[in-house]
Parts: C-alpha cells; sequence; structure tokens
C-alpha cells in the first residue's frame, strides 16, 4: 500500500512508525515547515545549563495511552526523566487566587479542611453530589462548567475546574464539553443518577474493565511496568520533550521512510484508484492518505471536492496561546512545585505558570514558562502587542505573583497561532460525523491527531496507532 502522511508532528510521526510497522513500505510523510515535531519545540542553553520548552515538557504515564508512549519510547530507546508522585512537583500544584497563592489538596485529608480559595470543606461538594437529583440531559452533552456547577457547585467549577480547562488546553470551561475529561463521570451521572453512585455501583458490579488487554495482551511494556512500580507522576526526555519528534524522524529516515520537510499539501482529492495530494507544483499519485493536520488545514485542501466535510472539519475551533520563557539566576522561588494557575474568574492575562527548575535540574536557575491568552487572546492581546509588552506584561504578573524582585537574565516569547483544538460541546459527535461521511463516501483518508481524539502526547500518538490499526 503506496500511504502518504501529511503532517509531521507527534501524530504525523507516529502514523509513519505505525504504518512501517504493520504495513511496511512504500511511505511518505510530507511537512510543510522546515522541521518535524509541530508544536513541540526544546531550546537547549548551553550557556546556562538550562532548557526552555516552549510546547509540552512532561507525559504522564497513565492507562493505555501512557503505556503506549512509553513502549514507543522504549523501542527509541530514549533516556527518561522521571518523576515520583513524592516529588515536590508532583504533590505541590497552586491556584493564584484572591490576590495569594493556594496550595491545592494532594490527598484525603484534604477534604476536610477549609483551603483557600475555597470557603468550605471539599467533602462538602462530595455531599452536595450524592443528595443531588441527576438531571437528564437531553442533548447528551453539556459543558465541563455546567455538569462540575450542577453536582458540585460554582465554587469548585470557579475554581478547582475552570482553571485546569486553562492548564490542559487554554479554554473556557463553560464552552468546553464534559466528555473531554469527564466522559465516564459523565455517563454515570445519567445512567445511576450521580457521580459518587455511579463510582460505587460501578466498582461493586466490577465492571470496569481492565483497558491494558486491548494493546497489550502480550504483555504491558517494560517501561511502564517500571513507571509503576517506581510510582512516576510524569517523565520527561533527556535534552527535552523534541528529542522524541527528532528521534522519530531519524528512526524512520534510517528505515527508508521518505519524511519531506518544506513540502505543503496544497490540494487534496479523491477517485477510484485513491487520493491526487497537490505538493508544491506537482501532482501525487496515492493509494490512502493519513492526514495529521489541523482540522482548519484540511479542510482548505477537501474544499474543492467535499465543501460539506470542509464545513464539519471548520466547526473545530483553535485557540492561540502566548508562551513566555524566563530565566532568573539562583533559586528564587519561596514555595517549589509544578506550577500555578490562574482562575478565569480573576481576570488576569495570564493562564498559569509552569515551575520548570522545580521539574527538572536546570543548573541552579530558576525557569519558568508564563501561559497567556487562549480563549481570551482576543482580549488581551487583539491589538498585537510588540513582544517587549508580551514581555512585561509577563514578568510583572510573575513577579508580583511569585514575590520576585529580580528581571530575568534571558527570556524566549513565542506566539502559537491556532496551536490547541477546542472539544466545544458536541465535539464528539461532530468528530463522530466527520468519520461517519469519510466512511459513508469511502475516502481513502484517515483522521488522527489533537483535533478529534485528545489533545496531549498520549491521545496524540495513540490516535494515529489506532487509525492505522483501523485501515484494511
Amino acid at each position: 500500500m503506496k500511504t502518504a502522511v501529511l503532517g509531521a508532528g507527534l501524530s504525523g510521526l507516529s502514523a509513519g512508525y505505525y504504518l512501517l510497522r504493520r504495513f511496511g513500505k512504500p511511505l511518505t510523510i510530507y511537512e510543510a515547515l522546515p522541521r518535524v515535531g509541530g508544536w513541540v519545540r526544546s531550546e537547549n542553553r548551553k550557556d546556562g545549563n538550562f532548557i526552555f520548552e516552549s510546547g509540552p515538557r512532561t507525559i504522564r504515564p497513565v492507562g493505555e495511552a501512557g503505556a503506549n508512549t512509553l513502549e514507543l519510547v522504549e523501542e527509541l530507546k530514549l533516556a527518561v526523566k522521571p518523576i515520583p508522585r513524592s516529588h515536590v512537583a508532583a504533590r505541590n500544584r497552586m491556584l493564584y487566587a484572591k490576590g495569594q497563592l493556594c496550595l491545592l489538596p494532594n490527598g484525603p485529608k484534604g477534604l476536610f479542611g477549609v483551603l483557600p480559595p475555597f470557603t468550605k470543606p471539599l467533602y462538602k461538594a462530595l455531599l452536595r453530589d450524592l443528595f443531588t437529583k441527576s438531571t437528564p440531559v437531553k442533548t447528551g452533552d453539556e459543558s465541563i462548567y455546567s455538569f462540575v456547577e450542577r453536582r458540585f457547585g460554582k465554587e469548585i467549577a470557579d475554581y478547582a475546574i475552570s482553571p485546569m480547562i486553562c492548564g490542559i488546553c487554554a479554554g473556557n470551561a463553560q464552552e468546553i464539553s464534559v466528555r473531554f475529561l469527564m466522559e465516564g463521570l459523565f455517563e454515570k451521572e445519567q445512567k445511576y443518577g450521580g457521580v459518587l453512585k455511579g463510582t460505587l455501583y460501578a466498582l461493586f458490579q466490577n465492571k470496569e474493565k481492565d483497558s491494558k488487554e486491548g494493546l497489550f495482551a502480550q504483555g504491558q511494556p517494560k517501561l511502564y511496568t517500571q513507571a509503576l512500580q517506581e510510582k512516576w507522576a510524569m517523565y520527561g526526555l533527556q535534552g527535552g520533550l523534541e528529542i522524541l519528534p527528532r528521534t522519530m524522524r531519524k528512526y524512520l529516515v534510517e528505515r527508508d521512510v521518505n519524511v519531506q520537510l518544506s513540502n505543503e499539501c496544497r490540494n487534496l482529492s479523491f477517485n477510484s484508484s485513491g487520493a491526487q495530494m497537490t505538493i508544491k507544483d506537482a501532482e501525487v499519485p496515492v493509494e490512502h492518505v493519513v492526514s495529521a493536520l489541523p482540522a482548519h488545514k484540511l479542510a482548505p485542501l477537501v474544499k474543492q471536492q467535499h465543501p460539506s466535510l470542509c464545513a464539519e472539519l471548520l466547526e473545530i475551533p483553535y485557540v492561540d496561546v502566548v508562551v513566555v520563557n524566563l530565566q532568573f539566576q539562583g533559586n528564587l522561588l519561596k514555595q517549589d512545585g509544578f506550577g500555578l494557575l490562574v482562575p478565569p474568574v480573576e481576570k488576569l492575562p495570564i493562564l498559569g505558570v509552569i515551575f520548570d527548575s522545580c521539574c527538572f535540574d536546570m543548573g541552579g536557575n530558576t525557569i519558568l514558562t508564563v501561559m497567556m491568552g487562549g480563549h481570551w487572546f482576543e482580549q488581551w492581546f487583539g491589538n498585537r502587542p510588540s513582544q517587549k509588552q508580551i514581555l512585561d506584561l509577563a514578568t510583572s504578573h510573575v513577579q508580583k505573583i511569585l514575590q520576585i524582585s529580580e528581571e530575568p537574565k534571558f527570556s524566549r516569547i513565542h506566539t502559537l497561532h491556532k496551536c490547541i483544538p477546542q472539544y466545544t460541546v458536541g465535539h464528539k459527535r461532530r468528530v463522530e460525523s466527520i468519520r461517519n461521511y469519510i466512511k459513508f463516501f469511502k475516502l481513502p483518508l484517515s483522521l488522527c491527531g489533537a483535533a478529534y481524539d485528545g489533545v496531549g502526547i498520549n491521545d496524540v500518538i495513540l490516535s494515529a496507532r489506532r487509525q492505522v490499526e483501523a485501515m484494511q
């Protein structure tokens, strides 16, 4: 089977990896940019012995998707940097709310005290769920904010769920589908009348299946077993996360996979023998196309032949994010941890701050990553501010929140346009409709990546694997 993959981000490279493993050659990956990795970008500063990450920096070794990524990491022989659950970066996560830095509870004891920004013990939110009647949702979906507010109260929705959504997808919890993160809880509530009731009933009935059986019938990856035994909370990679796509490219090229950079697909049409791609000015025929492009990039390629498919793809919205990396000399943090999130109700221009130097050794420097924009990008950056304005805004808020008086010695600013898809209410049905269209018209096209099956690193890699395995 002569197959083409569009996009050489993590999902596209993963699609190449699984296509090679399943079908062998010939296989070509086309990437519009002169580099692989998509939004994953690591800048190693040898002069200061630290790394700036403008995209993700850690991976969680959780469940089937986490095991799948570790299998890939193992195959590529990459050096991992584990962060165990006992590590301060795993234990301490914070909010900046009501004018103070608030440490979030990290164990059962935290349910019973009153910890700011909350005004009552968290166990009362659980009791609320236990005694609140279920409300049938006729559309089969609602916002995650609405769901949490219904079950656990407005305070939990404002100060727990909303900032978490900011941290994961830079989105507005009042628009994001409950099925994005809490599909299982939502379905239990709809079926059994409550989240706790449904969870307890499912445990009692022993209906929870071991999700690892499907992919790893022959035994789980050694690295995943190690992660479980050593209780990893998350892990990074030696040299920064960009080492993953770079090594994947090297692995594929060494096995005669053609990875073409600076080669953008400009049109995509389908016929009885497969697909026709326009790459630069050449027409390239293939039997099957795996698109790992963002939905908004794929849409115009199919518009001429399939305008309704184009329209459905464009219904998946994206947000812009500003990432500011800061380096300060010495250890300036008064409270170590993974970082902090800022609830949208605080109406501040930053979404959160990651404490990189608490997660990994950064040569005695304080390395911070400030995330801004997302759903609120236009509100804060609509007039195209200068790099200096962005840096000043990020620095001033970091200095105030973390009580740092020094100026950063080194910084990097990245504006990532349309970088994170938003799983707004109805997303699951939207994706089903897109894939049903492809199936109905028997298009030799598979879709994988962050637009469809989850926005995390584990999600996009597993998305590629599942779409390849579904191919005939």
